[in-house]
């Protein structure tokens, strides 16, 4: 028997398996094409809506492998590795992990899940301290940008 999943629930279950992870989840008021526009948009909106991060730089894109340069607004650097394909991100550096999801909703809107944050070096695991608080704020900013896409458009 086979269970279909979403991106959203594909999350859910990456952060399962890492300790210390969270997950904000939220159901925006917006189709899915032009809420992952604003959380696929690496160089430019994601910077936006995550509360740490100041600029990202895309170095290389092969298929759904991606490779790019983070600076936190603190001036830290990371070298992400990972895999962006549509309603699904994740994101890997030494020291960070960014997770990001969204999927259709029943009914209307999308609904977006993100989670990460500082990695505990040689481990999956993630230090919680501050997690839940950022994860909140970078919601919040999601749904503000989206919001101000969705404005344009209409």
């Amino acid at each position: 028997m086979t269970y279909a999943m979403d991106t959203v629930g594909r999350l859910r279950v990456m952060a399962a398996g890492i300790p210390g992870a969270r997950i904000a989840e939220r159901v925006l008021p917006a189709d899915p094409d032009t809420v992952w526009a604003v959380m696929a948009d690496l160089e430019g909106e994601f910077g936006r809506f995550q509360p740490d991060m100041r600029r990202v730089r895309v170095l290389r894109v092969s298929g759904d492998r991606v490779e790019a340069l983070a600076r936190s607004k603190y001036g830290l650097r990371a070298h992400f590795r990972g895999v962006l394909r549509p309603g699904w991100c994740w994101l890997q550096s030494r020291f960070l992990i960014v997770g990001m999801a969204a999927a259709p909703e029943p009914g209307g809107g999308t609904r977006v899940a993100l989670t990460g944050g500082v990695r505990v070096p040689g481990r999956a695991a993630i230090v919680p301290l501050g997690t839940a608080g950022e994860l909140a704020r970078a919601m919040a900013r999601l749904e503000e940008r989206v919001g101000e896409r969705v404005g344009e458009r209409g």
